[in-house]
């Protein structure tokens, strides 16, 4: 199986390092880690995610602004993005449906076998849209 690359956008260092320490493990990740939001455009460019796990709340760029950017990158706009949350919406968070503009959220923190798991259904239904916009051109 190919590892996917993962790529974390977040300002707590603690967290990112324990999120890419247990993605790692499982041998079927590589895992990218940006802490300072202004310099997450770059590094995603550089590092060419499968999927970006992005905090909503940061100094400088918050969340919605860094999605905005990837929207428009011609590079990264098709990369699937699940927004991280400490916030008072914790709960919401927890429920399988919650999003914040229009992209899955995951509450921190987060068991390590629940992220695996929603990482694999974002990146399963990723592949699924591909293949089915593939075969809309053909």
């Amino acid at each position: 199986m190919a590892t996917k690359r993962i790529l974390i956008i977040d300002d707590e260092v603690g967290f990112t390092n324990l999120v890419k320490l247990n993605l790692e493990q499982t041998g079927r990740f590589v895992v990218g880690v940006v802490n300072e939001s202004v310099n997450a455009m770059a590094v995603a460019e550089e590092f060419k995610p499968e999927l970006i796990l992005l905090d909503v709340m940061m100094p400088g760029k918050d969340g919605g602004e860094l999605l905005a950017e990837l929207e428009v990158n011609e590079r990264l706009k098709n990369v699937p993005v699940l927004f991280l949350t400490a916030s008072t919406m914790n709960q919401l968070a927890r429920a399988e449906q919650a999003a914040v503009r229009g992209r899955p959220v995951i509450a921190k923190p987060v068991l390590p076998q629940e992220l695996v798991r929603r990482l694999d259904e974002v990146l399963g239904r990723s592949l699924i849209d591909r293949l089915l916009s593939w075969c809309k051109k053909t």
